[in-house]
């Protein structure tokens, strides 16, 4: 069965990137042209959160629009095989389904050796029609890729640097899917691009690198002026710049491929990524936190051409919390297919549109750390939160207030208003939020009775 508009998409995930990391963001670290255009002529959801931020459990919940604690809710738990996934929908709908990339999808624990040399199976590989990927590597100058099945499976090294020669497979791809148009095909594509950096080790190829130095980073006002964590993450955040600016290259020659290929009228592009990354502030480093620099993920959809985005140089959506489980059904709504009922999440798809209708949405997003993974320089305990769209966000540890910030005041999360009596009535109502959000995802924890 063909699809009603017959549009492609192209997702491209980076792993560990956080919103703020962007030209278009404001961040002065960072030289991103081509994101940053993508945002102009497309659609930033500039407050777009990971409400689960660790790999894994996000991309459970993007590819199934469910909640991390009901298909993968933690670090190295499977997806369940027999899970319906967004590239069940898009088969059933007539699409090409690919997917190249980091996959972390199948529990492989790191204690049993490399995951870069472990074999996905088949039938636990998202029931893509394509699958070329690696469950997991952490190396991106030593990157290892496998696909097929039987005769046809495979396993091999690539030969340079992780996102370089990721990108040059999904361009072969695409100069696939143009000869293949140019031939008279009219099948339409799902493809997915998952890239590891820039998730640590913060290494980049050299003329990335040489741009950067610990140095010349501005750090963001949380960051603690103490000697220890300013030398580590400046020393950090001098390669995870230097990664950022090298995908973003790489999206530029998706950019110039879609073209070449007669694509770009017809293809949405959806990029973001599964968290964002500590980099010292707070004192903390990596992810599971639910402070902002690890919650906010950026959160684009758009195309070269307009194709629909009649507010083309609008770019920037404030105030919709578009969560992780709201990624496949947004998806599928901007191919014109309605959202299964076994997904949880909400399609924003209408966001695309200068004068969309109303829709009712949710005026919070939930926050979930499920199962800790026990992450150095982190957050070590499961905890709950709630993000409201007049920009309160509330955590909690089991039966304990932790967290309350007013993010449109305090957007650098400096002024804890959790354990102050002056805001007991928001504390309550706000604790009531998270209550109904455990009840009505089917969530288990222990919410403090205040």
């Amino acid at each position: 069965m063909l699809q009603p508009n017959h549009k492609n998409v192209l997702w491209i995930i980076s792993d560990q990137h956080r919103a703020q990391a962007l030209g278009i963001s404001g961040d002065p670290n960072v030289h991103t042209p081509n994101l940053d255009m993508l945002a102009k002529t497309g659609v930033q959801f500039t407050d777009a959160v990971s409400g689960f931020p660790l790999c894994c459990p996000f991309r459970g919940s993007m590819l199934t629009g469910n909640y991390p604690h009901r298909v993968v809710p933690g670090h190295e738990y499977r997806l369940p095989p027999e899970q319906k996934t967004i590239a069940d929908v898009f088969n059933e709908h007539g699409y090409d389904t690919f997917y190249l990339g980091k996959w972390h999808l199948d529990g492989f624990h790191e204690s049993e050796g490399r995951a870069a040399h472990h074999i996905v199976p088949p039938k636990r590989r998202g029931h893509f029609k394509k699958w070329v990927g690696f469950e997991n590597n952490n190396s991106q100058w030593d990157c290892w890729v496998h696909g097929g099945e039987g005769e046809n499976a495979f396993h091999e090294r690539l030969n340079g640097y992780e996102t370089d020669l990721l990108t040059d497979r999904m361009i072969d791809y695409l100069n696939e899917k143009g000869e293949a148009r140019r031939q008279g095909s009219c099948e339409p594509f799902f493809a997915v691009l998952s890239v590891q950096p820039p998730h640590d080790p913060y290494i980049a190829p050299p003329e990335f690198m040489e741009r950067h130095n610990r140095a010349g980073v501005q750090f963001r006002e949380n960051v603690p002026n103490l000697a220890h964590i300013r030398e580590r993450a400046g020393e950090e955040l001098s390669g995870y710049y230097a990664m950022i600016e090298n995908l973003d290259m790489n999206i530029g020659r998706i950019l110039e491929a879609l073209r070449r290929n007669d694509l770009s009228f017809d293809t949405h592009i959806v990029f973001f990524s599964d968290h964002g990354d500590m980099h010292g502030s707070h004192g903390q480093f990596r992810k599971t936190s639910p402070y902002e620099e690890a919650v906010r993920i950026p959160f684009i959809i758009s195309g070269e051409q307009p194709m629909g985005y009649e507010h083309r140089g609008c770019g920037k959506v404030p105030g919709v919390l578009l969560n992780h489980v709201d990624i496949a059904p947004t998806t599928l709504g901007l191919c014109g297919i309605p959202t299964p009922d076994w997904m949880a999440g909400v399609d924003y798809s209408h966001y695309r549109l200068l004068d969309n209708p109303a829709h009712e949405e949710p005026v919070s997003a939930y926050l979930q750390s499920v199962v800790p993974t026990m992450h150095w320089d982190s957050i070590d305990k499961p905890w709950r939160g709630v993000i409201t769209r007049d920009g309160y966000k509330y955590v909690c540890l089991p039966d304990m207030p932790w967290m309350l910030y007013h993010l449109k005041e305090d957007p650098y999360e400096q002024v804890n208003l959790a354990h102050n009596s002056f805001y007991r009535e928001k504390l309550l109502e706000v604790n009531a939020l998270l209550r109904r959000w455990v009840e009505k995802t089917g969530d288990r924890f222990d919410i403090p009775e205040l």
